[in-house]
């Protein structure tokens, strides 16, 4: 069920799931009832109430939503200003980042945050970082998810040049010698010129959704794996 977790901060911990949390999404992969079935295991697992875990809805936008209102936002950025809320966000190639803050008195601040290439020309972390700041957090701890990588993110060399424009770190080469995007460097450039610590668990190819079968990749449905997302989590425990 889980990629990756780690203890994040005291009574907090960070997450990534694999393909076996199963399809996460209600709107991809053609049985809402199924994803649903997936999120209450998943919440049983972490130790939250059933629909306490809250999502967003996605759009590629540079909107942040406070948690705790329904129905789900439209946004890509989730923040608990106490760190009270189970939060997640949702990929299936684009960068998962989870974000936890601390205050002046150790108090608890979280986010996620779903940077794609139009959320990392928007700078959607660098704008996440700032609202925890704004909601009181001093140092601010990130994990970059897995993704896919900049040796497998092929583009027509137009966007990547668009892109490199705004965040140079994101030029890239796949491994087969065509232009393509490094979203994660990206993203990790982005988060440290906006004072994060970046905790990012890894690079090497077990990090990539389009190279680990064991993750839900949009690029690999091709190759026939199966239409899936998964999860980047943070939540209270404990």
């Amino acid at each position: 069920m889980f990629f990756r977790t780690f203890d994040a901060a005291p009574g907090i911990r960070v997450a990534f799931t694999d393909r076996g949390a199963g399809n996460l999404a209600p709107r991809v992969g053609g049985d809402p009832g199924a994803a649903a079935v997936s999120r209450r295991a998943l919440e049983a697992e972490i130790g939250v109430a059933p629909g306490a875990l809250h999502f967003m809805t996605q759009t590629h936008s540079t909107v942040i939503a406070e948690a705790g209102y329904s129905p789900a936002p439209e946004a890509d950025a989730l923040v608990s200003p106490a760190g009270t809320n189970a939060l997640a966000v949702l990929v299936a190639d684009c960068v998962p980042v989870v974000l936890v803050g601390r205050g002046p008195h150790g108090e608890a601040a979280t986010a996620v945050a779903h940077a794609g290439r139009k959320g990392v020309e928007g700078n959607i972390v660098g704008l996440t970082v700032e609202e925890l700041r704004r909601r009181g957090a001093g140092s601010i701890a990130a994990w970059i998810g897995p993704s896919v990588c900049g040796r497998c993110y092929e583009v027509p060399a137009e966007m990547r040049d668009s892109v490199a424009r705004e965040v140079p770190s994101t030029s890239s080469i796949t491994s087969w010698g065509t232009p393509a995007l490094d979203l994660p460097a990206g993203v990790r450039g982005q988060l440290e010129a906006a004072g994060a610590e970046v905790r990012e668990p890894g690079r090497d190819a077990t990090w990539c959704t389009l190279e680990n079968e064991q993750l839900f990749s949009h690029r690999a449905v091709a190759q026939g794996r199966p239409v899936g997302r998964l999860a980047g989590l943070v939540w209270p425990h404990g």
